[in-house]
């Protein structure tokens, strides 16, 4: 495993170490301060920076282990996030898998932090060992910021490489360290079916991304029996109201009437907070099964995991309102958890919210908007056909 030290979640012996370097740095202090007193960390800082810091020291004095820092530390964060955040958390499919794990969970992407986050609370209440998640080395900005993701278990995807020759190294590197975590740990792996978020609402697996997890195959051995040995298993999240949803229309919108969109130095940081404390109504995330068939190649692979994720989606009613208002006709389609079939009549109040969120988008964005909410519906009738 010493090959891969630069890009591993850390082991329980760097814990402590890690911590000390974490509650010296006085930027976390600092961001803390910000993040919970925003009003008072301006002018008072120099009387919050240092409670902030003494309150983090109490809370982390006994922590000396990866599962003591999941559990008194990330698992408490989490629970206040779905309990402040979501009307209510649902799951379906894990059922069907074993415990035991040593599964790739490849989820859509909707959300930088919170989507591995909704996967690893709902395996981890479900008796499943906690995830080993993939992050790319372009959000982690500060020291401290890596410290905190190694210690949740999290490992790097080098996405800062420019060169081919380097690029083609550090994705052979990655893709050996994902097949010893499954194969030989047996740990759970999570990473997203493409590099950065769906924002259109469009899921789409990059075959990319399938590419990367094949480099490690060694030529002897059958591509589909390869496939099958990584044990992937399609994740389906779906959130009834994505709260960085204005954010993306104005990305998308700008895209579309300038060619072009640049991204503020802060934008990702203020994404993963935006998501983090911002409203999602009701949050569903669907397991499917693990991939078993014969494939042609990584193109195959990725249709395949397409298919899962899309038949898999709960639709919300944002969902059909959005579909309807672009003239489609969604009554009976069945949403929520339960499948109940879409009648507009019986959901006055849920449609009142949404026109209303609409509403507060510039009126040339909306249909972006609409869009983005109504794509998962085209997707899951694909499906259907299909």
């Amino acid at each position: 495993m010493t090959d891969f030290d630069d890009i591993r979640p850390y082991h329980d012996a760097e814990v402590r170490p890690a911590l000390d370097r974490i509650l010296n740095d006085p930027e976390l202090a600092d961001a803390v301060a910000r993040l919970k007193f925003p009003r008072l960390a301006g002018p008072l800082g120099f009387i919050i920076r240092p409670m902030v810091s003494r309150a983090m020291k109490r809370q982390l004095a006994c922590v000396d282990t990866v599962d003591k820092f999941q559990q008194e530390v990330v698992e408490k964060y989490l629970r206040h996030m779905i309990e402040t955040t979501t009307t209510k958390l649902t799951t379906s499919g894990l059922d069907q898998l074993d415990s035991d794990g040593g599964y790739l969970f490849v989820s859509n992407h909707r959300d930088i932090a919170v989507d591995p986050a909704f996967v690893n609370w709902s395996i981890y209440y479900a008796g499943f060992k906690t995830l080993r998640i993939a992050i790319g080395d372009n959000l982690l900005t500060k020291p401290y910021v890596s410290d905190l993701m190694r210690l949740n278990k999290s490992f790097i995807v080098n996405r800062s490489a420019k060169a081919p020759r380097e690029k083609l190294k550090a994705a052979k590197k990655l893709s050996a360290y994902i097949h010893h975590s499954l194969t030989v740990d047996r740990a759970n792996i999570w990473i997203a079916q493409r590099e950065g978020r769906a924002k259109d609402g469009k899921d789409l697996t990059n075959s990319a991304v399938i590419g990367m997890l094949t480099l490690n195959r060694p030529k002897t051995q059958d591509f589909s029996e390869y496939v099958r040995s990584l044990k992937i298993v399609p994740v389906s999240i779906s959130y009834e109201q994505d709260p960085c949803d204005s954010a993306k229309t104005h990305e998308l919108y700008a895209q579309r009437t300038t060619g072009s969109y640049e991204k503020g130095d802060q934008e990702d940081i203020q994404s993963i907070a935006k998501g983090i404390a911002g409203q999602k109504g009701n949050v569903h995330v669907a397991f499917g099964t693990p991939l078993s068939g014969e494939y042609e190649d990584n193109v195959a692979v990725a249709a395949e995991i397409d298919r899962q994720i899309w038949s898999q989606y709960v639709l919300h009613p944002s969902n059909c309102f959005a579909y309807d208002a672009l003239g489609n006709e969604a009554r009976s389609l069945p949403y929520s958890a339960q499948g109940l079939p879409f009648e507009p009549g019986n959901l006055r109040e849920e449609r009142a919210a949404f026109d209303l969120h609409v509403a507060s988008i510039p009126t040339e964005q909306r249909e972006i908007l609409l869009e983005m909410y109504a794509n998962p519906v085209h997707s899951k009738l694909n499906a259907r056909q299909n």
